[in-house]
């Protein structure tokens, strides 16, 4: 197998969690007759300092050209008071945007060596599966008009646009059906149609695609009451779609029923496969340096670019059962240490997955 990889370290722990999951690929190189072409571009704040916008035209232009994407993380509170087209998080936006990675795939899983590590009960989290599927490049985060307006009275206001076609909606309920098929068999379709008329619009749409899945069982849930039975009895649920903004808050609050948010992958993918993988989390520039961050949300998300783009199951299942190795021998990052586990840093845990291949 060979393929061309872009690799975008972004800011803050970006570049520190991301050669951890190089080191990885590395070792599937060596071991694996895996031929792997590595290509690194600068993306967020790095690429606004070094180039005076957070999403380069070369970088882009890489982006389409390559195979698969491996991304660290963007922001921090240094370019906060940039122009809002000149932050960091604009050049992730555009670039998923750009490349049309429309479905998102956050599973929250709860490894048994971290039950109790989750601030739930370790009988409610104990065995939790669930694959969230958000839909990424359309909703409130990309719906035009929007802005920050004077009224007549001469008070500011801000707004909005949330808007989803049909196809948009179809397309990413598809993709979650499908996965249902692979796994469960369920889908919780997440909206607010009691109040938005989108939502409405999602849930008829929703209701339609399942009509060609007689064997995945549909549900629909309130926003609202998604998040309450998230930490009541996430178990219930199989596969969640949802869109943009609602599939945004309800991963990260699933990534704390598995005890932390530098467990979680994640793959945006297009209509034919390509993806985008990066951890959930963001830049944490405040750890930044400090070699203590947790890389196996990239490591994981490595295994789920094995998986989806570049068609190798194989060594995906591989590197997660590497993971799983780390976490039985008790090594631990600050973010998921217990009493009686081993303390130990981004580069050591690395180091122990790889040595765990």
């Amino acid at each position: 197998m060979s393929a061309r990889i872009l690799v975008l370290p972004g800011d803050g722990i970006g570049p520190e969690i991301v050669a951890e999951a190089l080191k990885v690929l590395e070792a599937l190189n060596r071991e694996a007759g895996v031929a792997l072409e590595v290509e690194r571009s600068p993306i967020g704040g790095a690429a606004f300092d070094a180039h005076g916008v957070p999403l380069p035209e070369e970088t882009l232009e890489r982006a389409r050209a390559c195979d698969a994407i491996l991304l660290g993380a963007v922001g921090g509170p240094k370019w906060d008071a940039l122009e809002r087209d000149s932050r960091p998080e604009r050049g992730l936006l555009s670039l998923r945007s750009e490349l049309g990675v429309f479905a998102n795939f956050r599973p929250a899983i709860a490894y048994p060596q971290l039950a109790d590590t989750s601030t739930l009960k370790p009988e409610v989290v104990q065995g939790l599966d669930v694959l969230i599927v958000r839909e990424l490049t359309g909703g409130i985060y990309f719906g035009q008009p929007r802005g920050i307006r004077e009224r007549r009275d001469g008070r500011r206001e801000g707004f909005n646009t949330l808007a989803y076609d049909e196809d948009e909606i179809e397309r990413v309920c598809r993709v979650a059906f499908e996965a249902a098929r692979r796994r469960g068999g369920r889908v919780c379709s997440v909206d607010k149609a009691n109040v938005l008329e989108t939502s409405e619009l999602w849930r008829e749409i929703a209701t339609r695609v399942a009509a060609r899945y007689d064997d995945v069982e549909l549900s629909h849930m309130y926003v609202d009451n998604a998040a309450m039975q998230l930490v009541r009895a996430p178990k219930q649920f199989d596969v969640i779609v949802t869109s943009n903004m609602f599939g945004d808050i309800l991963s990260d609050l699933a990534s704390m029923l598995t005890g932390s948010i530098g467990m979680l992958p994640s793959a945006s993918l297009d209509a034919f496969g390509k993806g985008l993988y990066e951890p959930i989390h963001g830049a944490a520039p405040d750890i930044a340096g400090r070699g203590v961050a947790n890389p196996l949300a990239t490591i994981l998300s490595t295994a789920m670019m094995l998986r989806y783009s570049l068609d190798a199951p194989e060594l995906a299942n591989r590197v997660e059962r590497s993971v799983g190795q780390v976490l039985d021998d008790g090594l631990r990052t600050p973010d998921i240490e217990s009493p009686g586990t081993t303390l130990v840093g981004t580069r050591e845990m690395g180091d122990a997955v790889v040595a765990a291949l």
